[in-house]
C-alpha cells in the first residue's frame, strides 16, 4: 500500500538529530525521498526512546530500504540553502516538501534577562531561526512555482519550525523568543504569496521536547518536573511527536490547510 507521502521529494535542515531525524525517518516510511541537510551528518539517537541504531540519518533511511541523501548546510549562509534545494531537484527532480527545521537555542543553556543578553548572541539567534528560515522559503519556493502541480493540486508545501515561545513570552529567552514569534508571522505572510502559486505554508508550534536542545534543561530532575508541570498532557514531549505533526501537514490530509502555527505542546499554550 503507497505511503502518505508516496515518491515526494522532501528537504529537512536539521535533520541529523532531533525532531529533524525523527521526521526524516517517518516520511521515509511514508515513501518519501530525503534530502538530509545539516551541518554535519551526526551519529544520534533521538529518532525515539526506543531507537538504539546509530549512524547518519541518510544511511539509516538507506539501511531500512529508502532514498536518502546527505547535503552538508549551514542554514544562516542564503548561498548554502540555495545550494540544498539545488541539489534536491538535481538528484531527484523537483522538490515537493521544504521543512525549515534547524535552530539555534543557546538560552536553554545560559538563560538570562534581556538587558544581560548580548548583541552578538541575539544575532547568532536571529541569523539561524529567523534568516535560515527565510532562505528555506525563498528558494523552495522560488523552485515549487517552476514545478508542475502534483495530482492535489499542490505544487509544494512549505514547513516551518516555529515554537510555542513565538506565540507566548518566556523570561530568560528574549532572543529565542523574538526569533520564533518572527516565524510565526513569516509563516503566515508566505503563506499568502504563495496560496495563488499552489503552495501551502504551515508552522508547527513545539513545546518543550527531550532533544539535544533542551537536555541541560531536562537533565536536572527538579527542573525536568517544573518544565512538566508546564505541559499538562504527559509532560514534555518526543521528537516523533512533532514528526507525526509534520506528517499530517505534508500530507493530502491536510491539503486545505496554510498559513497556520498549530501548537503540538502537551497543552503549554492552553494554560
Amino acid at each position: 500500500m503507497p505511503g502518505r507521502l508516496q515518491d515526494r521529494i522532501a528537504l529537512i535542515t536539521g535533520s541529523s538529530s532531533g525532531i529533524g531525524r525523527a521526521t526524516a525517518i517517518l516520511y521515509a516510511s511514508e515513501g518519501a525521498k530525503l534530502v538530509c541537510a545539516d551541518l554535519n551528518e551526526g551519529t544520534w539517537r533521538e529518532a525515539a526512546p526506543s531507537d538504539e541504531s546509530n549512524g547518519p540519518t541518510h544511511e539509516r533511511i538507506q539501511q531500512n530500504g529508502g532514498e536518502a541523501i546527505f547535503v552538508k548546510t549551514d542554514v544562516s549562509d542564503p548561498k548554502s540553502v540555495e545550494a540544498a534545494v539545488a541539489a534536491a531537484v538535481e538528484k531527484f527532480g523537483r522538490l515537493d516538501i521544504m521543512i525549515n527545521n534547524a535552530g539555534f537555542a543557546m538560552e536553554s543553556r545560559t538563560p538570562g534577562p534581556i538587558w544581560e543578553l548580548s548583541t552578538d548572541l541575539f544575532h547568532k539567534t536571529a541569523s539561524v531561526n529567523i534568516n535560515g528560515v527565510f532562505y528555506g522559503v525563498k528558494y523552495a519556493a522560488a523552485q515549487m512555482i517552476k514545478q508542475d502541480p502534483l495530482a492535489n493540486g499542490d505544487r509544494g508545501v512549505i514547513l516551518n519550525a516555529a515554537s510555542v515561545l513565538g506565540l507566548v513570552g518566556s523570561e530568560g529567552a528574549a532572543a529565542y523568543c523574538t526569533s520564533k514569534g518572527a516565524v510565526a508571522n513569516m509563516t503566515r505572510a508566505a503563506a499568502m504569496d504563495c496560496a495563488p502559486k499552489g503552495i501551502r505554508v504551515n508552522a508547527v508550534n513545539p513545546g518543550y521536547i527531550e532533544t539535544h536542545m533542551t537536555d541541560t534543561v531536562l537533565g536536572n530532575a527538579q527542573a525536568k518536573q517544573s518544565v512538566d508541570s508546564m505541559h499538562p498532557l504527559r509532560g514534555v514531549g518526543k521528537p516523533m511527536d512533532i514528526a507525526r505533526a509534520y506528517l499530517f501537514l505534508a500530507s493530502d490530509d491536510a491539503n486545505w490547510m496554510t498559513g497556520v502555527n498549530m501548537p503540538v505542546d502537551g497543552g503549554y499554550t492552553a494554560r
